[in-house]
């Protein structure tokens, strides 16, 4: 699939072609003084079959049309002073820190000449800059018992030469997500920019005897650091690994000084849960952070603690709002912290009084997927279930929303979606279920037409309204699908209770809602045709597939399984981060052995009929690969039409474009093969 993909000229029903050819907007970032907007955007080399990161300025006041200021790199950051951005590009093959200064003027905004200013001899990971703008906090990945940069660059090219291509390995992670493990950690490390604004080769080692991650592995990020106010110190998450990483979620908050005087201390060692996201208030007192109380658990709820850092003492900013929010920030008067969190369908915007605990919401519908707050504005990337992230500029009251990017505006001009719906209807326990439905393109009043009836992963998740390259509602309506979807007892933003009801009851409460939100929808919407739908899920939604293949067929023509569980019981001893299998399962097999087998889809392949695309990819350590390949290998030999999708190079995602797109191909002929309307329809 080299060269570029055929995108219809013209009006068009929405497909793979268009998804995989926007431009993702991401990362937005506030100017000082609150004037310019900087942001990453990622564009879409097909021919290479990569993603190309650029970063833009934007001037709010001056109504311009956003200015290129970095090519190839993204994530960039304000210097203190407004004058200059920072961000991670290669330099000889190595990610380095640069530096772009920026003329401003009247009438907008021009970039210089980009400067190198870090010389690390490994990749920097990521960054963040003190207050003040006379510090940088980076990330390496060490071997922890070297002493410096220098040493584990050594060892790494003597590794490279090394003939032989064993390794032990004497405990657990072997591997984690997509990578094995290598003996590295990430590390937090702090330096100085002298007189010329460059960094030492060596910068100062910070997490000192922390023996975990910094930040976590595999999707931390610099939100898990933050300075002090003052610049002399920093705080940051952690867990340390040990002998039972693979079953901890035991995260702390430490603080340390910067110029690595002193070993790290843990502010949160009382809690024996996740501690993370540390945001510490403007005048240095208090430090804010979000805690789970359930060991072991990683979608417990999270609450906003608020630490007094003289006396050590916490309390809960905000016990009575029932949502688990994401990384913290506050703003530069201390009276406001905001967050977003999962909220009925919803991804909002909200600020809360960390005095008293009271919550408003900020910017409602769709998904707010990043945001920056300076003074009283606030720049967010926002989407929704019809148009991918643009930036937005708001009052920190809520008041005065208005767009100002349109990226992809062209492109959805003439790639029609489908309108949606959300519906509720009584499910398991009694209890109110949502879910939507997604009209096809070209909708004709009268008209049935046939269903993908998507169920989400996580499984503490939600379909929300939101934009998604990956499982996106929008390139099967724009095949002539309608979508239905539930979020189902286990999924997020309807109260902790709702979450907490799947765990140990996978294949119960969740089939009820399903089951229930299927007949409502065929009930509510008569375009609908139950004759001809398909069910498809991924990870947690895979699982149901394989669970529903056995317990709940009558209504399917068709599966779709993507890394799902096949076996659970193998599983456990399959995946990489035990926790949840613990959490979930209420222990390990050889203590509860009845708790795996309970709704465990292997023991139901007797009952399997439905045909069904298995798709499941090499590199995938969360869900092993020997699941789908088990799964495949049971429709076969049961005579079950079945086709099996492999990528060697993917892991739980498929994130290549040219991937993505024969994943989508593979699916949508799956679905319009054994959907397809009677000859003499």
């Amino acid at each position: 699939m080299a060269g570029s993909p055929s995108v219809p000229v013209g009006a068009h029903p929405f497909n793979v072609h268009d998804l995989v050819m926007l431009d993702r907007v991401s990362d937005p970032q506030l100017s000082p003084d609150g004037r310019f907007a900087a942001f990453s955007l990622r564009s879409t080399d097909y021919a290479s079959n990569k993603g190309v990161n650029a970063v833009y300025v934007l001037d709010l006041h001056g109504g311009a049309v956003p200015v290129k200021v970095v090519s190839g790199g993204g994530s960039a950051r304000w210097s203190a002073d407004g004058k200059s951005l920072f961000y991670v590009a290669p330099a000889d093959g190595v990610d380095q820190l640069w530096r772009v200064d920026l003329a401003i003027g009247k009438h907008g905004v021009a970039s210089g000449t980009p400067v190198q200013v870090s010389h690390g001899l490994l990749d920097l990971g990521g960054f963040t800059l003190s207050p003040d703008g006379k510090r940088v906090a980076m990330t390496y990945e060490v071997y922890p018992d070297c002493a410096d940069l220098a040493c584990t660059k050594e060892r790494m090219d003597g590794d490279a030469s090394d003939k032989s291509t064993g390794t032990l390995y004497k405990k657990l992670f072997v591997r984690h997500w997509d990578a094995w493990a290598n003996g590295r950690r990430n590390q937090l490390f702090v330096a100085s920019f002298d007189a010329r604004g460059q960094l030492p080769a060596e910068p100062t080692l910070v997490s000192r005897d922390i023996g975990g991650d910094v930040p976590s592995k595999p999707f931390g990020g610099m939100e898990e650091v933050a300075f002090a106010p003052d610049g002399q110190g920093i705080y940051f998450g952690a867990r340390i690994a040990g002998s039972s990483e693979p079953w901890s979620t035991n995260f702390d908050v430490y603080r340390a000084p910067v110029d690595g005087s002193a070993a790290p201390q843990n502010l949160t060692a009382a809690n024996p849960a996740w501690d993370a996201y540390p945001v510490p208030s403007p005048d240095g007192r208090t430090l804010y952070y979000l805690a789970m109380r359930e060991p072991g658990f990683e979608a417990d709820r999270f609450a906003i603690m608020a630490m007094d850092l003289a006396s050590g003492t916490t309390r809960e900013v905000d016990p009575q709002w029932d949502r688990s929010p994401g990384s913290l920030s506050i703003s530069a008067d201390g009276k406001t912290l905001f967050a977003t969190a999962d909220d009925r369908g919803q991804h909002p915007l909200f600020a809360i009084d960390p005095a008293t605990g009271k919550v408003h919401q900020l910017v409602g519908d769709g998904t707010v997927s990043g945001y920056a707050v300076t003074g009283n504005t606030v720049l967010l990337a926002r989407d929704d279930l019809k148009r991918p992230a643009d930036l937005y500029v708001a009052k920190t009251s809520g008041h005065g929303l208005r767009q100002v990017t349109h990226f992809n505006a062209d492109r959805m001009r003439d790639a029609k979606v489908g309108d949606f719906e959300f519906f509720s209807f009584t499910g398991a326990n009694n209890e109110p279920v949502q879910g939507y439905v997604v009209k096809p393109v070209g909708y004709q009043r009268g008209k049935t037409y046939p269903v993908a009836f998507i169920i989400h992963g996580g499984p503490q998740g939600a379909m929300n309204n939101g934009w998604s390259y990956r499982w996106n509602p929008q390139t099967y309506a724009g095949q002539g699908f309608a979508v239905v979807t539930v979020n189902f007892h286990g999924s997020t933003g309807y109260g902790q209770a709702f979450t907490n009801a799947i765990s140990g009851d996978w294949g119960g409460k969740p089939l009820e809602d399903l089951k229930a939100g299927w007949s409502a929808a065929l009930a509510k919407y008569r375009f609908l045709d139950g004759d001809r739908a398909c069910a498809l899920g991924a990870s947690y939604g895979g699982y149901m597939v394989y669970w529903m293949a056995g317990v709940w067929n009558g209504p399917w023509k068709c599966f779709v399984d993507h890394d799902g569980v096949f076996d659970t019981r193998a599983m456990y001893y399959d995946t990489e981060e035990l926790w949840f299998e613990e959490r979930e399962s209420g222990g390990t097999p050889f203590e509860h052995p009845e708790s795996y087998e309970r709704f465990n889809p292997v023991n139901h392949v007797k009952d399997w009929r439905v045909p069904m695309l298995v798709v499941h990819s090499g590199n995938d350590f969360r869900i092993p690969i020997t699941q789908g390949l088990g799964a495949f290998t049971a429709l076969q030999r049961r005579g079950i039409p079945s086709e099996f999708l492999t990528f060697p190079d993917e892991n739980h995602f498929v994130l290549k474009p040219q991937n993505s797109v024969q994943w989508h191909e593979a699916v949508n002929a799956w679905l319009k093969k054994w959907t397809a309307a009677p000859a003499n329809d």
